[in-house]
């Protein structure tokens, strides 16, 4: 058992070096430095009496000199600061803050000391200050007691444990100044019996305080305080050494030879170093008894790792006093700390005296009595614990061979097959020391030679043996980089592996059994992947690194290698072992790391042509999936048409997909022929056949042999009989698969938006659609986007639809041509973004994808504005509070985007600034009339909105407005739609976030606040409308105010009310019944209409009222025809009197924007066909909608095609020409 902790009284001192401190850092002269003012054998310190505490250096004068503060000079033009605050900037040399104090110190020791005890009371992040009264009168304790009353622990903070830059270097700067001052002061000032004593008993007193800052803070000076002691006893114990030889050569001198003076001279020193040193003992034992016994096993991992830590340098510093069991004990107990910071030091410790082979004989009672608990630390839950005591075992295993027994070697063998690299590398090294690094004396004499009679040779022997016996055969790679930086030789030996497998074993030497083969080609072929991709196998590392130019050049170099070795070779071991499918499945990876120029550069194109036969062999002999596809992807990395052996690679192929496709068809119809039932062997040879094909169909572009029909056939022959065995249904699928795949692949830009449009459209007919009818069996076929396509579907309309017509236009063959273009480029535009509105509609994608699209709104209203304001309204119907969180979402957006271009210090009267305004406040005038309707969906709308103004608070400070407070500005456009008790309600939450300074506040920056609060405390006159119910809303309260016929507004007739009431998206008496589960839509890409000729006048925009419905018996075609026709010239001339009217009163002034009492038709384009109709269809005339100026695109607007933006008529069998269900 390890003896109890002792500091021995003296040092053996017995270690001979070169002194590490020359004597000229003394500040005193040389014959003066080591006199001393008394002696004492202890450095505990009571009450000092005032003769002690006076006692100074110029008679307890003042410090002179007009650039002192606390006694010592202030360096580099800093003034008036304290000892903390110059070491904390750490802009000052160490060396010369250092000696400004020594030299305060000596001119006033006790003013010089008791800025050195404040500069450690301040480290601790404590605020007080120590007086020089309280220094004079007071104990330690009592100094202690104060400061602890005086600390503040509320934030837990202080300098060792706080964050940002200006602490970071701290604790460095910390440990460097309490070393520079021992070393600087180790000649005279430590031996006063004063500083030291002083500091010790302080620094001691803290380590034992409850307060966590003084107990880390101390106890971190204390033991760089004890480490650098340590540094000044080697020191002494270096000089005593020196002193003494010398004084023995000269007593070995002859008589007459002999300097007695000399003699003399070197006693008193020796004597003097002694002294020094016993008083130097005294102080390390005070500080190792008085702290590091008491804090090794603190609370706090922080100051047990720093014990740990300094233990670990004083046995290595000065191995001859602290590396006995007395000291080591300490860190054999700390491995079982349960913090693994604290189990780490430990490791790092022994690991730097491991490292020294002449201190393993101090070291074997404590290896054998903890080696157990290090072995178990490699599979320490904290990775960095196990790799270190990897890497300890592996200096352990270094020093002595037999410590580690047989189990102790497994227990780190198998980590080699670990997913944390780190351990697995470590884990490499050790197996690699243990099994691979020993060479016996015969292979010293074959060091020479190559290949099989190589020394690697037994190595690679021995490394397939490892890997077999380990049982993990699935991991080779993984054992391949666990040894890739250790044994890189041994793995690279590619030659010796290759000898292995094809030359015959020498006499007496024992051939490799058919498993020990094809592990062995296996580790080859890691080895090559590894050294051609140079990055780890799957599971290990974060992904590829970039290399540097020295690992490229190698890598090159690697590549080459692998190519002239295994070009000639690779034929010969697919010869040899091409019945053997798992071995030639790992050989045909090969050809995909060769660098295939060299095929040409090295004139090995008769090996290439070899390399080709063998694998055409492979494919006649194997139907195993796993041989097949090695050889597609064989040839597909060799037809790479960037060399020029690709026309010989690629004839080759051709060849055998001829003779593939050729016997498949004919095996076909013979198969296939009425009558005959067939039998196992032409089965058999149709599904292998078709496996070959599916297997290079996977890699290669089979599609001019027309694989696709033959597939079909196959397929729908097994349909019909119902015979058709599995496997070859299974195999013609997948084929089928690859011939639709590479389609696909050729699909060019051009054709995305047609793809875009079908995809659309199989989302709608797969989505929750899809059961409604009671078609509830069919469930499983529903299918909801993942976020991620989603995204992707939102991208693309984003890039394709919301662009200037500049950029979309390709014509520029006359004027006439590139309007035509024009018209027709936006009619697409306009499928597209309907086919994606329609997804929002029917909650195919997620609501709030529509808030990019509701952004738009403003910009492009003359070309979709009809398309976004009914989607606005259908998504209002399905949730309105939803949607009114995705409209708050589209300005939040936009502002966001205008904070990135402009910054926060934006004009508010800016044009963009005033658009976002603009557009919220349309936003709002579609929430209508009815405000008990949507009052829950304002309410929330508010909460938004105030919750992303106040989201980022200002750094400056709570004096300056939090950086999103315009939106507030934005958002008072829709106080108007509160009733009065909901502004109460929504002021309330805002007062949440105000603070009452911000209440104070009147500068500009403040007026967004302002605002808004006061549209919330306005009066309630506006609310007057709210009470009204929505019907009422829209019968006679309203239409009492429409006798005047100068407020240009129209008055809506019945009939054309109940026309809206069915609207294009949604009939109301579905919409009443199941509001989310709409009807299903019309597929937009499948749309076969004529389009009906439009009006003569180019400049008439016509807005189609749908009249009732009525039951009249079917009309043929010309009287439907003509029904239409007078049907639209009878809305032509209501249009045209209403479109007077209205530019009529805009003309006189009126603003239609601003009058909030009744409804307006909106001003839109339509389209033709598609009958976009009046945007009030389906809002039950609650909506306000907004009338624009004309637009300068109107006449290109009654030229666009129909784009079927019209879901009545939803998956209309007369349409599609099939019956769906």
């Amino acid at each position: 058992m390890i003896a109890a902790p002792e500091i021995p009284t003296d040092f053996t001192l017995l270690q001979e070096s070169e002194t590490h401190f020359s004597s000229d850092t003394d500040f005193e002269d040389i014959e003066g430095k080591n006199q001393k003012q008394g002696k004492g054998k202890t450095c505990k310190k009571g009450k000092k009496g005032p003769a002690e505490k006076g006692k100074s250096g110029n008679g307890g004068g003042k410090p002179g000199g007009p650039n002192r503060m606390n006694g010592h000079h202030q360096q580099n033009g800093v003034e008036n600061m304290m000892l903390f605050e110059v070491v904390k900037m750490g802009k000052s040399a160490m060396q010369s803050v250092v000696d400004d104090w020594i030299e305060s110190y000596k001119h006033d020791r006790d003013i010089a000391l008791l800025d050195l005890i404040n500069f450690f009371i301040q480290c601790s992040g404590c605020k007080g200050v120590v007086t020089a009264e309280m220094f004079r009168h007071m104990q330690n304790s009592e100094i202690i007691r104060k400061m602890t009353e005086e600390f503040d622990e509320d934030s837990g903070d202080y300098p060792l444990t706080m964050a940002g830059p200006q602490w970071k270097k701290f604790k460095s700067s910390f440990c460097e100044f309490i070393g520079v001052l021992v070393r600087q002061c180790q000649y005279s000032i430590i031996y006063d019996e004063y500083m030291m004593d002083t500091v010790i008993s302080l620094l001691t007193g803290l380590s034992d305080s409850q307060v966590r800052a003084f107990r880390h803070t101390s106890t971190l000076a204390a033991m760089k305080l004890m480490t650098a002691l340590v540094n000044v006893a080697l020191n002494l114990s270096i000089n005593m050494d020196n002193t003494q030889r010398q004084y023995e050569a000269e007593r070995n001198k002859i008589i007459g030879k002999r300097a007695n003076d000399r003699l003399e001279l070197l006693l008193q020193k020796r004597k003097e170093l002694q002294e020094n040193q016993d008083e130097i003992e005294n102080m390390m034992n005070a500080i190792f008894k008085g702290v590091f016994v008491h804090r090794y096993r603190d609370a706090i991992a922080e100051i047990r790792a720093i014990c740990i830590e300094e233990i670990g340098i004083w046995m290595k510093m000065y191995s001859d006093a602290f590396l006995n069991d007395s000291y080591l004990k300490y860190v054999g107990w700390t491995m079982h700390d349960k913090q693994g910071e604290v189990r780490l030091k430990c490791l790092t410790a022994l690991q730097g005296l491991y490292y020294n082979k002449e201190l393993n004989s101090k070291l074997e009672l404590f290896t054998s009595r903890f080696k157990d608990r290090i072995v178990s630390m490699t599979l320490d839950k904290e990775y960095d614990v196990a790799v270190q005591a990897i890497k300890l075992l592996t200096l352990v295993l270094q020093s002595s061979e037999e410590v580690l027994t047989a189990e102790d070697c497994e227990n780190v063998y198998h980590l080699v097959y670990s997913a944390h690299r780190p351990v697995a590398v470590a884990a490499g090294e050790f197996l690699y020391k243990k099994l691979f690094s020993r060479r016996d004396a015969e292979d010293d004499g074959m060091l020479k030679r190559r290949g099989r009679q190589s020394p690697n040779a037994n190595l690679v022997k021995t490394l397939v043996f490892f890997f077999l016996e380990s049982e993990l055969h699935e991991h080779a790679a993984y054992l391949v980089d666990s040894m890739w930086d250790c044994a890189t030789d041994l793995l690279k030996d590619w030659e010796c592996m290759n000898s292995l497998l094809l030359e015959e074993p020498l006499n007496g030497e024992e051939p490799l059994t058919d498993r020990q083969e094809s592990a062995l080609i296996e580790i080859m072929l890691c080895t090559i992947r590894q050294a051609a991709e140079c990055h780890p196998p799957v599971g290990r590392g974060t992904g590829k690194r970039v290399l540097t130019a020295k690992e490229k050049k190698t890598q090159l170099d690697d590549r080459t290698k692998i190519t002239e070795l295994f070009a000639v070779a690779l034929p010969q071991l697919l010869a040899k072992y091409s019945v053997d499918a798992e071995k030639v499945t790992n050989l045909l990876q090969l050809p995909q790391y060769f660098d295939l120029e060299i095929y040409t550069t090295g004139r090995l194109e008769k090996h290439l042509d070899a390399l080709l036969r063998q694998i055409r062999d492979i494919v006649e002999k194997h139907t195993d999936i796993d041989v097949l596809e090695a050889c597609s992807k064989t040839y597909h990395a060799l037809c790479n048409e960037e060399f020029t052996i690709f026309n010989r690679v690629d004839i080759a192929r051709s060849q055998l997909i001829d003779e593939l496709a050729d016997k498949f068809n004919r095996l076909l119809e013979d198969f296939l022929q009425e009558g005959e039932e067939p039998d196992e062997d032409d089965a058999y040879q149709v599904l292998s056949t078709l496996k070959r094909i599916t297997a290079f169909h996977n890699a290669h572009d089979l599609s001019r042999w027309d694989l696709f029909g033959c597939n079909y056939k196959l397929l729908k022959t097994g349909i019909e009989n119902g015979d058709m065995p599995e496997q070859i249904v299974i195999h013609a699928l997948q084929c089928t698969h690859y011939v639709i795949l590479w389609q696909l692949a050729k699909v060019t830009e051009s054709s995305s938006t047609k793809a875009f449009t079908i995809l659309c459209d199989v989302l709608m007919i797969f989505s929750h659609q899809i059961m409604t009818g009671g078609r509830d069996m069919l469930e499983p076929l529903v299918y909801t986007p993942d976020s991620s396509l989603q995204s992707e579907l939102l991208s693309f309309i984003l890039d394709h639809v919301f662009i200037d017509q500049d950029d979309d236009n390709n014509s520029a063959d006359g004027q006439q041509d590139d309007e035509a273009s024009k018209i027709e480029a936006l009619h697409k535009r306009r499928n597209l973004l309907a086919a994606f509105c329609k997804l929002i509609v029917y909650t195919v994608v997620e609501m709030n994808t529509a808030a990019d699209i509701f952004k738009q709104y403003m910009k492009y209203y003359n070309d979709y504005g009809d398309i976004i304001k009914e989607t606005m309204s259908k998504t209002r119907q399905i949730d309105k509070i939803q949607c009114a969180k995705t409209l708050i979402l589209s300005l939040q957006q936009l502002f966001n985007e205008m904070i990135q271009e402009n910054g926060y210090n934006f004009d508010r009267s800016s044009p963009t600034f005033s658009g976002i305004k603009e557009l919220a406040r349309r936003f709002a005038l579609t929430f209508g009339l009815d405000q008990l309707k949507t009052r829950e969906a304002i309410a929330m709308l508010h909460k938004d909105g105030i919750e992303f103004a106040f989201k980022e608070p200002n750094p400056q400070g709570e004096s300056h407005p939090p950086l999103n407070l315009a939106f507030l500005d934005i958002l008072s456009e829709f106080s108007s739609k509160l009733l009065r008790q909901d502004k109460r309600t929504v002021y309330v939450y805002l007062e949440k976030f105000m603070t009452f300074q911000m209440s104070l506040r009147r500068e500009d920056v403040w007026l967004p606040l302002m605002s808004y609060r006061n549209s919330l405390l306005a009066g309630g006159d506006d609310d007057t409308m709210s009470v009204i119910s929505g019907i009422s809303s829209r019968g006679s309260t309203v239409r009492n105010k429409k006798t005047k016929p100068a407020t240009g507004k129209r008055k809506v007739p019945e009939a054309e009310e109940s026309s809206s009431s069915d609207s294009m998206w949604l009939n109301r008496e579905q919409s009443m019944h199941t509001p989310v589960m709409m009807q299903t839509p019309q597929l937009t890409s499948t749309i076969m209409r004529e389009p009906k000729r439009l009006r003569p006048d180019e400049n008439y925009m016509g807005v189609y009222p749908m009249q009732p419905e009525h039951h009249q018996p079917p009309l043929d075609y010309k009287q439907q025809e003509e029904a239409a026709r007078q049907q639209q010239e009878r809305a032509a001339m209501n249009y045209v009197k209403l479109r007077s009217n209205l530019q009529h009163a805009i003309r006189r002034g009126t603003s239609l924007m601003e009058d909030d009492e009744e409804p307006i038709v909106e001003d839109v384009m339509m389209s033709s066909e598609g009958r976009i109709e009046d945007l009030n269809e389906g809002m039950d005339f609650d909506t306000m909608d907004i009338d624009l100026p004309p637009s300068k695109n109107r006449r290109e607007r009654t030229e666009l095609k129909p784009d079927f933006f019209d879901p009545a008529s939803i998956m209309d069998e007369s349409v599609l020409g099939v019956s769906m269900f």
